[in-house]
């Protein structure tokens, strides 16, 4: 499903900056594809921290074949020797089985998160073992569809900054928080055509 403000924010961007604008063009008709399942989005968060997007995806396919379906009372019967069989290491193993007991004791959670603000899902996050930012940060792109998310630290989007705005050059934090600038408040929008210029597929989680 497509989130309500994507074609707004389509020509907001491309009138702000003409480059951005260019990269919108190439990729007519694509658009953030927002999951509705929690746990889901969070599990392959989780698996894509700190790999590349073809790493996680080879690591994820093995996963969802291996259980039968993506559920947190699954991941917690789940035999560790199979979970790390499927390409996991023992502490993304951990923060797994962390993140399937916190939404056995949350029944309500992802009802709950999506009355909270940004900090506060952040902050809920991040009181999970395994669950830092960068985490935080995909969930609220790819599941709440939050407009304004920027995940500043992701390798993927620095990287499409460095290569679409600066010949391949290192920016700063500060000047790509003010190139950035630009973009509010659709700074999510913004980060997913940067990444769609990097990689040969849209990026999910």
């Amino acid at each position: 499903m497509k989130p309500h403000y994507w074609n707004t924010a389509k020509e907001y961007l491309t009138k702000r900056d003409k480059l951005l604008g260019k990269i919108i063009s190439e990729y007519h008709g694509e658009f953030l594809t927002v999951r509705g399942d929690a746990f889901y989005t969070l599990a392959r968060s989780i698996i894509g921290q700190q790999i590349s997007v073809k790493a996680a995806d080879s690591v994820w396919r093995k996963f969802e074949s291996f259980l039968p379906s993506i559920t947190s009372q699954q991941v917690i019967n789940a035999n560790e020797d199979g979970l790390r069989a499927c390409g996991l290491s023992a502490s993304k193993v951990r923060y797994l089985n962390a993140l399937s007991q916190f939404f056995l004791e949350n029944p309500t959670i992802s009802e709950d998160w999506q009355q909270m603000n940004d900090a506060e899902i952040e902050k809920s996050l991040t009181s999970i073992k395994g669950i830092g930012r960068w985490t935080a940060e995909m969930f609220m792109i790819f599941y709440l569809a939050r407009p304004d998310i920027f995940p500043i630290t992701d390798i993927g989007l620095q990287k499409a900054i460095f290569r679409n705005y600066n010949n391949y050059e290192r920016l700063s934090t500060d000047k790509i928080h003010e190139l950035a600038e630009v973009w509010k408040p659709y700074r999510t929008v913004a980060t997913w055509y940067l990444w769609r210029s990097l990689d040969p597929v849209p990026v999910a989680y």
